[in-house]
């Protein structure tokens, strides 16, 4: 392929991994959206007057969209490090042309856990846990 080719393929792709973390980022906001949404209904919902169900009820949530918003994040930092290769790389071959798998990309960004208690995600899921862990304390 000569350059003229390279440097619109690298356009094209570029724009398509942008289109794909934006979605990406915007699924992590609509989680943390949920996330609270969810966990207030949780605290809301009342069985005979004890907090004991609630507690649990709420967790479940909280736990569940921890979980999927880590696996958005950590899906998001892969395809920033894909967007970096293409820049890097594009104009020079045209190896991985097209290809959008991030698993060559693996062991470049933090595991799943790391992500997990980022600066990004362990203040809000765990501002929510400790007001969680507090409603329950105090309503006893």
């Amino acid at each position: 392929m000569d350059k003229d080719n390279l440097e619109r393929v690298m356009i094209e792709e570029i724009k398509l991994v942008q289109d794909i973390t934006k979605r990406m980022s915007g699924n992590s906001f609509l989680i943390k959206g949920w996330t609270l949404t969810l966990v207030v209904a949780a605290l809301l919902f009342k069985v005979d007057h004890k907090v004991v169900n609630q507690v649990p009820l709420a967790c479940i949530p909280l736990v569940m969209f921890w979980f999927l918003d880590t696996y958005y994040l950590r899906q998001e930092k892969l395809f920033r490090r894909l967007h970096c290769w293409i820049i890097k790389h594009r104009l020079n071959t045209s190896e991985y042309l097209f290809d959008f798998s991030t698993s060559r990309f693996e062991n470049e960004v933090p595991n799943f856990w790391k992500v997990a208690v980022s600066k990004t995600l362990l203040p809000f899921y765990g501002l929510i846990a400790l007001l969680i862990y507090i409603y329950w304390a105090f309503m006893r």
